[in-house]
């Protein structure tokens, strides 16, 4: 199950909920596509959007067979999940970031530089947040100049890190 937004409040009266997107994806709030609910541990409750719109940079979702206020009170805080043969395709040189975080990160000549702990996305290009085996923080940007293979599937990124970016 992969995250695609947090329930912040309700809206109105009539069982709207107001969700803060963590997808780059806006369809996967179209009407009629599942989402789930985590209410257990690994337990998800589905639900189909029957309506969206979008309202002062949120998404505005209604679930079926939750038609008022106090049918979704008890969603505030939750966060919204699909299933993982809900993703789509990526074009080349694309990732999502559950395919990139918990990559180890070397330099093009063998140093170990850390693992990919999160990602932080701040505008133009997304920046990858390492852990270093001592526990420093070191910020990666996502670019050509920087990154220059990834491999999925073995969890491994070589970079070629421009003067100080290893520093400090």
């Amino acid at each position: 199950m992969l995250k695609i937004g947090k329930i912040v409040n309700t809206h109105g009266i009539k069982g709207e909920v107001k969700v803060k997107r963590i997808t780059d994806f806006a369809e996967r709030f179209a009407v009629g596509n599942n989402v789930y609910d985590k209410k257990g541990q690994n337990e998800f409750d589905p639900l189909i959007i029957s309506h969206h719109r979008l309202h002062k940079n949120m998404d505005l979702l209604q679930f079926e067979s939750y038609d008022n206020i106090n049918d979704v009170e008890h969603m505030k805080g939750s966060v919204l999940y699909i299933k993982k043969d809900q993703l789509t395709e990526l074009n080349e040189g694309e990732y999502y970031y559950y395919e990139i975080i918990g990559c180890i990160v070397e330099t093009a000549e063998g140093e170990l530089v850390g693992e990919i702990d999160h990602i932080l996305a701040p505008g133009a290009n997304d920046v990858w947040v390492v852990k270093s085996p001592q526990g420093k923080e070191i910020l990666i940007p996502y670019i050509d100049d920087i990154v220059k293979s990834v491999d999925v599937s073995a969890k491994k990124v070589i970079i070629d890190p421009m003067e100080g970016l290893l520093d400090g």
